[in-house]
């Protein structure tokens, strides 16, 4: 059974889930997977709760204040992945890019494997990107500023993210309509950061924050989503490789 732990956002984990089940469309009830879906939304916010500043300039007061917030998320965190390692799961995923920053820890002290999103992002960009590609990053400033792809990808290619004002106008506010539910107007507000990256010659744009894929594909046909020759979304590669996975076990 695959352990889901969503509710960051709700919709992101629902958006994940509804890839599970389209990724086996056609088939019987009993062909399509187990999962419990954890929709744990009271998790404090991932972005809020990691400082962004560079941290030679924090107090010491700041940094134990940091380290407090960082501490908040994960026991919430932890206590989610215990619930789905109690009800029988044998592996679980989170859709949500920017928890990934607590992954290590988490991992520590869950028994049961926690599927790493950004490293299956990286696993199909080498095999379809060469080396020192400019590779495209939307995702939340807390995404950004932890490096959670970047120890994966700098090594090989070369990550491009949006300018300040570009995050905060675009990025940041798409990211804020879908989670309010205004897709239409997420939607509107992402195009000028794709535009941006398309013109800084990026072959691919990572979808780095599980909002942003409804934000561009809500209103497009799944068949759209799979044959992307631009985006990498990063919640259907996630649900491919469970698919995968629990297919093994």
């Amino acid at each position: 059974m695959i352990g889901i732990l969503g509710g960051m956002g709700t919709q992101a984990g629902l958006d994940f889930c509804n890839k599970l089940a389209v990724l086996n469309r056609g088939k019987t009830d009993q062909q399509y997977p187990l999962f419990i879906l954890y929709n744990k939304s009271n998790i404090p916010g991932r972005p809020e709760s990691i400082d962004i500043q560079p941290s030679k300039f924090l107090s010491k007061l700041h940094k134990k204040d940091n380290k407090k917030k960082y501490t908040i998320v994960l026991r919430s965190l932890l206590k989610g992945c215990k619930l789905l390692e109690k009800n029988k799961c044998k592996f679980i995923v989170i859709p949500c890019n920017t928890a990934h920053y607590w992954y290590d820890d988490l991992q520590k002290k869950i028994n049961i494997p926690i599927v790493n999103m950004p490293k299956e992002v990286f696993k199909v960009t080498k095999k379809q990107c060469k080396n020192d590609t400019k590779i495209g990053l939307l995702a939340t400033e807390g995404t950004l500023k932890t490096g959670v792809y970047n120890r994966f990808f700098e090594k090989k290619y070369q990550l491009v993210s949006p300018n300040n004002k570009i995050q905060k106008n675009n990025v940041n506010k798409a990211i804020r309509f879908v989670k309010m539910g205004n897709i239409k107007a997420a939607e509107k507000s992402i195009k000028p950061a794709i535009d941006y990256l398309i013109k800084n010659k990026c072959k691919k744009i990572i979808l780095g924050c599980t909002e942003l894929p409804i934000a561009i594909f809500a209103f497009k046909s799944f068949n759209k989503v799979k044959s992307s020759k631009i985006f990498f979304d990063p919640n259907l590669i996630l649900a491919n490789s469970s698919m995968k996975k629990y297919q093994a076990k």
